[in-house]
């Protein structure tokens, strides 16, 4: 912002001074109406051809001049344009890994839930059938019973996390 502050202030102090004009390979600054020679007034002087072929060098001095500061204009809004590009992809891509991270945590949350699932399924078949063997004591029992308790919060842990 602030450049852009300088750069108009400068573009208009430049205006406002005389400018600089070569033609027929002397130099001549124009301020106003004026046409001025090493600080001197040869606007009297000066043929009226040298006058018009002066002024049509201003002229044209004054188009290439303008030319040259809508292309830094058009230069400098490119640049700021890149960048709010830049600036969107940066925040898409960082959206991108978000929703990514977010997918991953998800199936891995899946995954655990149907690990804890198969696991509570395979100790509770296991309690079965040593049950139906007959080769569980009490204390035996009351172990598997606090393991499948156990298999049991961990699937309700993992639902939770889903």
């Amino acid at each position: 912002m602030r450049l852009l502050a300088v750069l108009l202030f400068l573009g208009f102090a430049i205006s406002l001074q005389a400018q600089e004009v070569d033609f027929n390979g002397a130099t001549y600054k124009i301020k106003g109406k004026v046409i001025l020679q090493e600080g001197a007034d040869v606007t009297t002087a000066l043929s009226a051809e040298d006058q018009a072929g002066i002024w049509d060098a201003f002229n044209k001095q004054k188009a290439l001049d303008k030319e040259r500061a809508s292309a830094e204009k058009a230069i400098k809004k490119a640049e700021k344009e890149q960048k709010k590009a830049e600036k969107e992809q940066k925040k898409a891509e960082k959206a991108q890994k978000k929703a990514e991270k977010e997918l991953k945590a998800k199936q891995k949350a899946q995954s655990k839930f149907e690990d804890a699932k198969e696991d509570y399924k395979d100790g509770l078949a296991k309690y079965e059938k040593l049950k139906e063997k007959g080769k569980l004591s009490p204390n035996d029992e009351a172990k598997w019973l606090k393991k499948i308790e156990g298999l049991k919060e961990d699937i309700d842990k993992a639902k939770k996390k889903l």
